[in-house]
C-alpha cells in the first residue's frame, strides 16, 4: 500500500500518511509539483521554515520497465524563486518506490544549531543527529555511511555548498557503483542544508515491493518498449557509444556550441573535447565507455572516465559540464575538465550552473580564458571552503554577474542558460525563455527535431514552428518526467510509433486502468499549468519569460543569428 512519508524538521519527528485521492495517479515531477503547489506559501523564503523539499518516484520506477529509475526532488527554488523539479538516476527512487513511498516530505527547520540524518526503512523514518560527517565531502559520506550500514544502502546527500546555503549547490544520490548523481538544477542542495540535513540513508530490506495489475500485459509492453530504445539511432547507438558529449561536434557544426561566455557558436578546440575524442580516452586507459546511472538503465549513456593512471575521476562525464568548462570557458583540456567535474560531484554543486558561472566570472576577469588549473583551485580552495569570494562564485552566474558589472549574463530567471545558443538554435530559446523553473534545456528538448531531425525537422535558425515545437515538447515532458523515466526515452518516442503506446500501455498494466494518449498529454498540461500558477502567486509574469537582451543587440557567429522573437510570439507558448 503506497504512503506518503512527512518529517517535520522543527519538531524533529515524522509520521506515515495514507495518500490523498487526488494524488493517487500522481508521482514524479507532477505530485513534487502538485505538493509544492498545495502546501509552500509562493512568496516564502526558500530557505526558511515554511519551504518544503519533497522527494518522488515516478508512476513506473520499481518495476521492470527499463530506464525508469528517475526521481523528482521538488521544492521553491533558492536560485529562481520559483517552484523547482530536478530529477535524478541513483539507487534511491526505485528502493522508496518498493518501500511503498510515494512521496517523502521535508517541512520545517530545526530549533538547534544541530545537523541531523534521516534513515527510510519498512518501518518507516528515523531522524538522529549527525556529527562525524559534517563538512565532508559527498565521496567520504557515502564511503562512511556504506561503512556503517552497507554497500546497499541508498544515499542522498550534500556536500559543503549545500552546508552552507549556496544558491547553486545540489543534491547527490549514489549509483549502483557508489558514484554520485546529481539532483543538479535551482540550489535544492541549499534546501536540505536550510533543514539541516546532512544525508537520507534508505534501507529497502524486507520491501513490499512494487505490484502489478496485469504481469502479462505488462511484460509485453516493457518488450516493446526496451527494443524501441534499443532500435532508435541515438538511444541505441550514439549515446551509448560517446555518451551526450556525442553532441560537442554536431553543436559545433551547428554553430550552436555556445563559446566564450556565449560570444561564438563555434569552438577551435571543439574536437579535442568531443565525444570522440572522450570515448577514445576512456577506451585507452582502460575505463569504460558505457555506464548506467541506475538498475534497469539499457541505454548506458554515462561513462567513467580515468585520469592517466587509470585512476577513477568522474562518471557521468556530461555533455553541459563539458561544454561549459570547455567551450564557454575555452578549456580544451579534458583531464582538467574531469578534475573539476570530480571536485563538483564531492562539494556537491550544479555543474552547469557553475560552468556557466565561471564563463560569466572570466569574463568579469577573476580567471583568465582557458584556466583549467584555475578553475580547479576555485573550486576546491575558494568554493569548497566557503571563503568570501567562493560564495559569491557558488551563488550562480546571475549572482557573479550583478557583483561584477558583467552585461553578457546567460540567465533566465536566474538560472544559468545550459548548452545551446538560442540565436542559432531558436527553439530550444522557446523552451529557456517559458520553463517555469528558469532557464532548463530538459524541460522541452528541441534539440531532437532542430539539430538531431528526430521527431520531424523545424530549421533552427528559423521562428516558423518553434513555439509549438517548444509548447509540444514542454507538455511531454513534464508527463515523462512524472513516469520515472530517463528523458532519452523521448528519442524513440518521437520516432517509432510503437514506443509511446508501450509507455502507456505498461502504466494501465501496472494500476490496472485505462489511460489513453490525451489523459498524458493533458497531465503534462495540468503539471505545466501547476507550475506556472505557482511562479503567478511567487511574483513573476510574463515579462520574467525573455531572454537576456545581449541575445537581441548581439549576431552570434559564424550564422550572425540573433534572438528576434516578439514579447507577442513568446507570450502564445501559454496558449493552451
Amino acid at each position: 500500500m503506497d504512503k506518503i512519508l512527512r518529517v517535520n524538521m522543527s519538531e524533529l519527528n515524522s509520521r506515515i500518511e495514507t495518500v490523498p485521492t487526488t494524488w493517487a495517479g500522481l508521482g514524479g515531477r507532477g505530485l513534487t509539483s502538485t505538493i509544492v503547489a498545495a502546501e509552500v506559501p509562493p512568496t516564502c523564503h526558500p530557505l526558511g521554515k515554511n519551504n518544503k523539499l519533497v522527494f518522488a518516484p515516478g508512476l513506473l520506477t520499481g518495476t521492470a520497465a527499463a530506464n525508469s529509475g528517475r526521481l523528482s526532488a521538488g521544492a521553491k527554488s533558492p536560485l529562481t524563486g520559483t517552484i523547482k523539479e530536478s530529477n535524478a538516476g541513483g539507487t534511491a527512487a526505485q528502493m522508496l518506490a518498493r518501500l511503498g513511498i510515494k512521496a517523502l516530505i521535508i517541512e520545517g527547520l530545526p530549533k538547534e544549531d544541530k545537523w541531523y540524518s534521516l534513515h527510510v526503512n519498512k518501518d518507516g523514518i528515523t531522524i538522529q543527529e549527525e556529527k562525524e560527517l559534517v563538512g565532508k565531502g559527498n565521496f567520504a559520506v557515502i564511503e562512511a555511511v556504506e561503512a556503517r550500514l552497507g554497500k546497499k544502502t541508498g544515499i542522498l546527500t550534500i556536500g559543503p555548498a549545500g552546508e552552507l546555503k549556496m544558491a547553486a549547490a545540489n543534491i547527490s544520490v549514489k549509483d549502483p557503483d557508489s558514484k554520485i548523481r546529481s539532483h543538479g538544477r535551482g540550489g535544492l542542495g541549499a534546501v536540505m542544508g536550510s533543514k539541516k540535513i546532512k544525508f537520507i540513508s534508505i534501507d529497502d530490506q524486507g520491501a513490499p515491493g512494487v505490484t502489478v495489475a496485469d504481469p502479462e500485459k505488462f511484460k509485453t509492453a516493457a518488450r516493446t518498449f526496451a527494443k524501441a530504445l534499443l532500435d532508435h539511432p541515438v538511444s541505441g547507438e550514439g549515446l551509448p557509444t560517446y555518451g551526450t558529449n556525442v553532441l560537442v561536434n554536431i553543436l559545433n557544426e551547428a554553430g550552436g556550441l555556445p563559446t566564450r561566455n556565449f560570444s561564438s557558436g563555434q569552438f577551435v578546440g571543439a574536437e579535442k573535447i568531443s565525444g570522440e575524442t572522450m570515448h577514445d580516452t576512456i577506451v585507452a586507459r582502460g575505463g569504460k565507455p558505457k555506464h548506467g546511472c541506475h538498475a534497469g538503465c539499457i541505454i548506458q549513456c554515462s561513462q567513467v572516465y580515468p585520469d592517466k593512471e587509470g585512476k577513477y575521476k568522474t562518471s557521468g562525464f556530461e555533455y553541459e559540464t563539458i561544454w561549459g568548462l570547455g567551450a564557454d570557458c575555452c578549456i580544451d583540456d579534458l583531464d582538467d575538465i574531469a578534475e573539476a567535474d570530480n571536485i563538483m560531484d564531492d562539494i556537491g554543486i550544479d555543474s552547469i550552473e557553475t560552468a556557466v558561472m565561471f564563463g560569466v566570472a572570466m569574463e568579469a576577469g577573476i580567471l583568465p580564458w582557458g584556466d583549467g588549473k584555475g578553475v580547479v583551485r576555485m573550486l576546491r580552495e575558494e568554493i569548497g571552503h566557503g571563503t568570501p569570494l567562493g560564495r559569491i562564485l557558488g551563488g550562480g552566474a546571475g549572482f557573479v554577474g550583478k557583483a561584477y558589472g558583467i552585461t553578457r549574463v546567460p540567465v533566465v530567471k536566474n538560472q544559468g542558460i545550459p548548452a545551446y545558443d538560442p540565436r542559432s538554435v531558436k527553439g530550444i530559446g522557446i523552451t529557456y525563455a517559458t520553463s517555469t523553473m528558469g532557464a532548463d534545456h530538459t524541460a522541452g528538448y528541441t534539440i531532437a527535431t532542430n539539430i538531431l531531425n528526430v521527431g520531424g525537422y523545424v530549421d533552427p535558425l528559423k521562428k516558423e514552428g518553434q513555439v509549438e515545437l517548444s509548447r509540444n515538447l514542454q507538455i511531454a515532458t513534464a508527463a515523462v518526467d512524472s513516469t520515472g523515466m530517463c528523458i532519452f526515452v523521448a528519442f524513440p518516442a518521437l520516432d517509432i510509433p510503437e514506443c509511446l503506446p508501450a509507455l502507456i500501455d505498461m502504466i494501465n498494466a501496472r494500476f490496472g486502468i485505462n489511460l489513453t494518449g490525451d489523459d498524458v498529454t493533458n497531465l503534462g498540461k495540468h503539471i505545466l499549468k501547476v507550475e506556472r500558477q505557482f511562479n503567478i502567486e511567487a511574483g513573476f509574469t510574463n515579462k520574467h519569460d525573455r531572454l537576456p537582451e545581449f541575445f537581441n543587440t548581439e549576431p552570434v557567429p559564424p550564422h550572425n543569428a540573433v534572438w528576434d522573437f516578439t514579447d507577442e510570439e513568446i507570450d502564445a507558448f501559454w496558449d493552451f
